[in-house]
């Protein structure tokens, strides 16, 4: 049996034709329509995006996912809150929190009680572990949510933070 010559067999780099576009450039963030030019509905997720995830590395190394840290700070503000309850504060769903309130309760960081009226409504609150573990995880939120704000003086920060809760407000009424 013959063999193919090795021109046969090995293969050609493809050339590109000429009619062929030129690889498209991804803007950064900041430029283009994630820059000034884009939604606002899109510059807040990529600002959300990006915040989330400084807070993930801000938080890691406490075991402390951002999820977990916006569960924890709403039971600390509203003790005895539902699991359903903290999936609508949070914008987590029903399902996420659940995992969520198992680990903080297995690692002692929450407490379930029994609702004193509806005995199948289950009521979390912070533990003592989980008070200590907020205020680490607060203490490294703060210093990070300075840095957000480093540009803007007390008026606009104040008027950035209102303008946010009622696009939240107005949105949430259609």
């Amino acid at each position: 049996m013959m063999r193919k010559p090795a021109s046969i067999t090995k293969s050609k780099p493809k050339q590109r034709a000429s009619s062929e576009p030129a690889a498209v450039h991804v803007p950064a963030p900041g430029e283009g329509k994630r820059g000034e030019q884009g939604y606002l509905g899109y510059l807040l997720r990529q600002a959300h995006a990006a915040m989330r995830l400084k807070m993930e590395r801000t938080l890691a190394d406490l075991g402390v996912t951002s999820p977990q840290f916006a569960v924890l700070t709403m039971l600390n503000a509203y003790p005895g809150l539902s699991g359903a309850d903290v999936a609508r504060l949070t914008f987590l769903t029903p399902q996420t929190v659940g995992v969520i309130i198992r680990n903080l309760e297995r690692d002692g960081a929450i407490v379930m009680t029994p609702h004193p009226v509806h005995g199948r409504i289950q009521q979390w609150a912070l533990t003592s572990r989980g008070t200590t573990l907020l205020k680490v995880c607060r203490d490294r939120v703060i210093e990070l949510e300075k840095r957000l704000a480093s540009n803007l003086d007390a008026k606009a920060e104040a008027s950035i933070r209102r303008w946010l809760a009622n696009v939240a407000t107005e949105l949430q009424e259609d």
